[in-house]
């Protein structure tokens, strides 16, 4: 369904669509496979790179070294496909709010282009996908990717009951890291678990940034995050979840042995946290929206950390 015909209102500068008119999805796709390609998001990576950056810094760690490429390619194949599950499921769960919310309204479940029934066998469908990943690990790491099952699944709803939704998707999306050790080396450090820990709390500032572009639709629809719960404080609590990050990654790097390049670049990977503060704006959720996306590079920094450190 195209966007300009299912709204009255025009689509301004700084309208918070999240679906773009023209996109290669657009072009490229045949129609029938358009809203599947949009109910996970495949034109939208960012949340599919924030999702794998980490991942792929984690497997540098635990390998000390380059990973091996069969292993990158499982994780890359595994991190493509969970993001897309999640996003199937959340939007399944929310499609009666996704209409009322500016930045969800043309999404395929909302505006009619896709059935329930369709979202759902697809949702099977890539489930199915991503299980056949499972062959390619051993069995600690398979016990590790059925546990984030739940995760995934209850996501969603936690902005029913919870002001903290953020946190659940936060141990779920960055559980690759923890996977990648257990795939590398068969074992779990506590450097390891301090990374996951210092990812974990990183997103949790950069989604709570992401929720604040959703604010007014969520206080209207009753829906709960942590920036309805910051609300006015918000630069306060992404302060500490920022420094938190920073000083996990610290400790992490430490009990991980990394070498002198790895806190150089964590300087840098602090730096880029602090301007991303000072750019901080509670009246303008675009710019918000914005600086959730550029996390990416902060995902960037930690492969080049990760590399850094593994040099002696």
């Amino acid at each position: 369904m195209n966007p300009e015909k299912t709204d009255n209102k025009p689509i301004s500068h700084h309208d918070l669509n999240d679906i773009r008119l023209n996109d290669w999805v657009s072009k490229y796709l045949p129609v029938s496979w358009q809203p599947y390609a949009r109910l996970c998001r495949l034109d939208r990576p960012v949340g599919t790179w924030l999702t794998l950056l980490p991942c792929i810094a984690a497997l540098i760690q635990a390998a000390h070294g380059l990973p091996d490429i069969g292993r990158l390619i499982v994780f890359s194949l595994g991190a493509l496909l969970m993001r897309s599950v999640g996003c199937t499921i959340n939007d399944i769960w929310d499609r009666d709010f996704d209409k009322h919310v500016e930045r969800t309204r043309y999404r395929p479940l909302t505006n009619g282009d896709l059935s329930l029934k369709q979202a759902v066998m697809f949702l099977l469908a890539q489930l199915v996908l991503t299980a056949c990943l499972l062959f390619f690990l051993n069995t600690y790491t398979i016990y590790l990717a059925i546990a984030v099952v739940p995760l995934t699944i209850i996501y969603p709803l936690c902005k029913r009951f919870t002001y903290w939704p953020q946190v659940v998707l936060s141990l779920a999306f960055n559980w690759g890291m923890l996977m990648a050790w257990t795939d590398t080396l068969n074992t779990l450090p506590w450097g390891a678990v301090l990374m996951w820990l210092g990812a974990v709390t990183w997103q949790i500032a950069y989604d709570t940034m992401y929720a604040y572009a959703d604010l007014s639709d969520d206080e209207k629809l009753g829906l709960k995050s942590t920036a309805r719960l910051f609300q006015q404080n918000g630069l306060y609590w992404l302060s500490y979840f920022y420094t938190l990050t920073a000083l996990l990654w610290l400790v992490g790097g430490i009990l991980l042995d990394m070498s002198i390049g790895y806190y150089v670049a964590l300087a840098i990977i602090t730096a880029f946290l602090v301007w991303q503060l000072y750019q901080f704006d509670l009246k303008n959720p675009a710019r918000n929206f914005q600086l959730f996306k550029i996390n990416i590079w902060t995902g960037v920094l930690l492969i080049v950390a990760s590399l850094l450190g593994v040099l002696q």
